[in-house]
């Protein structure tokens, strides 16, 4: 999160202020977890097998790539145009300038969980991540929220930490058991929520309320933001509550996974009490 120099803050979430470059993570990525070449590519959309991301030569053309991108169009799969020396250095294989990731889970949809979860009598309970980068922060957030019973893990199609060997490791596996949706815009994502009457909390220093004072005792959704930033405005202005965790020592900050924990077992705490 943005601190200003003015003024020290009584109350902060989640500010790491680091950022960490994984590219070696895919130079080093097993074969065997990618597809090569266009008609491959292509033909791996086509059965619906969920896809991490795609590279794609910058200057790639001609009809084949043409139908390509236009079955791309109609998923979330997130796509990077990347030179061609990228693509030669993350695999030595004929790629044809397209090297797909097989992602490690399968994504589900957040409009298809909520309706089974009131079917099945159960009070929502989920999790929002707006930015968070470090696979290692995303894993250990996943852990938590699956010992904690948390009922799905939202994130970004876009700016946000890839799910790889790293962050399912960091998990405990909980990644294979917890529903992670991935989401092309979480503010319409919210506007689901909140029209299925499911509140957000923003967890922000930007509130003087304690989190303790916030009620999730009914369907909730928290909002978690980046390590350095937080969560964005147009965001924060769109949630229901506020929830802010006392800072009472000379670091500004809790680690993002860390404030995670304690909000998502308040939330716990509420319930059983």
């Amino acid at each position: 999160m943005y601190y200003s120099n003015e003024k020290p803050k009584r109350y902060s979430i989640n500010n790491d202020r680091v950022r960490k470059d994984y590219s070696q993570y895919t130079r080093q990525r097993p074969e065997k977890e990618m597809i090569f070449g266009i008609r491959a590519v292509l033909e791996a959309i086509q059965a619906g097998k969920d896809i991490e991301k795609i590279l794609i030569r910058r200057d790639l053309g001609g009809d084949l790539a043409r139908e390509l991108f236009e079955v791309i169009k109609g998923t979330s799969i997130p796509v990077q145009r990347v030179p061609m020396e990228k693509l030669n250095r993350t695999t030595q294989k004929n790629h044809q300038g397209v090297l797909a990731f097989i992602s490690p889970i399968t994504f589900q949809h957040v409009s298809d969980i909520i309706p089974t979860i009131y079917e099945e009598g159960r009070t929502p309970l989920l999790v929002i991540l707006d930015g968070v980068t470090d696979v290692r922060n995303l894993g250990a957030i996943a852990r938590t929220c699956e010992c904690a019973g948390v009922d799905a893990l939202i994130i970004p199609n876009k700016g946000g930490a890839a799910i790889n060997a790293d962050a399912i490791k960091t998990s405990a596996g909980a990644l294979h058991r917890l529903p992670v949706c991935r989401e092309d815009n979480l503010q319409e994502t919210l506007r689901f929520l909140q029209a299925s009457g499911i509140s957000v909390v923003a967890a922000t220093e930007k509130t003087d309320s304690q989190y303790t004072d916030v009620p999730m005792v009914h369907p909730t959704a928290i909002l978690m933001g980046a390590e350095d930033v937080g969560i964005s405005e147009e965001l924060l202005e769109m949630c229901d509550q506020r929830a802010a965790i006392p800072i009472l020592g000379k670091i500004e900050s809790l680690n993002v996974s860390v404030a995670a924990g304690i909000l998502i077992y308040e939330a716990v705490r509420q319930r059983r009490g």
